[in-house]
């Protein structure tokens, strides 16, 4: 771990320069680089150095001397230490500009093959800047007496109540506000991380776009909660909610979620709809969190696997089938690969419930499936791949390049890993576009689809 000392100098007067990949604005001090949460390029700043480290430092913003024009007022009523809004005071014609260009300085660094030649299209904005999330994992602690309930400030175990998240539906909001007021009505224990005492953790709000159903989750450290079934019975009572999960954890659980998910009440998915497809949510199932933007992400990937009917298609990462099934019209055969078993399982359910007859998955690791697969003869022509923000697995990485089918699209959520991943498919490939896709407004998180092609076949 990089050693840093706490800093007792007066406040610096700093000019921004640019903006960092995090959001936060970058500038010099003394010939160090600084970095500032909630500064703008072109801004004269006052600022507190926070924390200095050998090769840069942390400053936290004291006041704007000069501000810049593209600076907005941020959201009235939000603790401006809560995650998810760190570009909101920048106007949004210029966070789109940011997102562009976080992808091109990630090619810049990198260096894939003619990266220079690389076209970098313009980011597609959001249909909705506000309001967009339609899923709520809000934490709740108990501090003298009186419940918090939502996000720990950045790098930080300071929980923020949050009465009002601006990016987060209405729907999912004035639930998770109502589950607070009924935790505490039924005096239903929150986990106590330092008394080691059970209760629950975090409450999972997630709404369907299409059919506004609702689904929660209460996820409990500990299994038998005091009065957990009268508050799940009171949730159900709740507007558009159709079913109350619990999921088990433990406190050495680094991820949020645990291994155990069991229904309390009601259905055992909710339904989502895209391009005129069904998908059944279970409380697990991985679904983008925008999902108006979702539909143009997927227009625009399928417009990029340019299928033909007697092709065959490898949706890798396949999740809850929603690219293999969206593209199964346009394709002769495709083929999901998918490691959790619970993904696949909806994945075939929802084959099923789209009558889809020519999609069919498999659980497995994508790289030892794919040869597996050509081996028996089945033509690889084309693969999508949707992978974590770590990006591509090096061992995929070698397989791609063995098999090659002829053409492959990549969505990305992290231009650095895209950009590294490029410089070696593109041994082989040919990247035609990159087109960003802004999934999340007033957050500097990226996403992209990436068009490759087999060069000389």
């Amino acid at each position: 771990m990089t050693k840093f000392t706490k800093n007792k100098t007066k406040d610096v007067i700093v000019t921004i320069k640019r903006l960092g990949i995090n959001g936060e604005g970058i500038g010099y001090y003394k010939k160090k680089i600084i970095f500032i949460p909630g500064a703008l390029p072109d801004e004269v700043v006052v600022a507190k150095i926070t924390k200095s480290y050998p090769h840069y430092l942390e400053g936290e913003l004291v006041r704007i001397k000069e501000k810049s024009p593209d600076r907005v007022t941020f959201p009235k009523g939000v603790d401006p230490r809560t995650g998810g809004l760190e570009l909101a005071n920048l106007a949004y014609p210029k966070q789109l500009e940011f997102k562009q260009h976080l992808i091109l300085d990630a090619l810049r660094k990198y260096h894939p093959r003619n990266y220079q030649k690389i076209k970098v299209k313009k980011t597609l904005p959001a249909p909705q800047q506000w309001h967009y999330r339609n899923k709520a994992q809000y934490q709740i602690e108990l501090n003298r007496g009186k419940s918090k309930l939502g996000l720990y400030a950045p790098n930080s175990h300071n929980l923020i109540d949050l009465p009002e998240m601006p990016t987060q539906s209405k729907a999912t909001q004035k639930t998770e506000r109502e589950i607070k007021k009924l935790i505490s009505k039924f005096q239903v224990p929150i986990a106590n991380f330092r008394r080691k005492a059970e209760g629950i953790k975090t409450v999972v709000v997630r709404e369907s776009f299409s059919t506004k159903e609702i689904q929660v989750t209460l996820i409990t450290v500990g299994k038998k909660i005091k009065n957990l079934i009268p508050l799940a019975k009171e949730i159900m009572k709740l507007p558009n909610v159709v079913s109350v999960f619990q999921n088990e954890t433990q406190w050495n659980n680094p991820q949020v979620w645990g291994n155990k998910t069991t229904k309390l009440f009601g259905k055992d998915t909710i339904t989502e709809e895209i391009l005129s497809k069904k998908f059944k949510l279970s409380p697990r199932a991985f679904f983008q969190l925008n999902p108006e933007q979702t539909t143009n992400l997927y227009s625009e990937a399928l417009k990029y696997l340019d299928l033909t009917p007697d092709q065959t298609l490898i949706d890798a990462y396949s999740g809850v089938g929603t690219l293999g099934i969206l593209a199964s019209d346009r394709a002769h055969q495709v083929i999901g690969i998918e490691s959790i078993p619970e993904a696949v399982t909806d994945a075939q359910t929802n084959t099923s419930l789209n009558h889809v007859k020519n999609a069919e998955y498999i659980q497995g690791n994508v790289e030892k499936l794919l040869p597996q697969l050509r081996k028996e003869g089945i033509n690889i022509d084309a693969v999508i791949v949707d992978p974590p923000r770590t990006g591509l697995n090096k061992k995929l990485i070698k397989t791609l390049l063995d098999v090659k089918p002829e053409t492959f699209v990549y969505i990305s959520c992290n231009p650095s890993t895209l950009a590294k991943d490029l410089v070696f498919l593109s041994e082989a490939y040919d990247v035609r576009v990159i087109k960003p896709i802004d999934m999340m407004p007033q957050t500097p998180r990226w996403e992209g689809v990436a068009k490759l092609v087999l060069r000389n076949k």
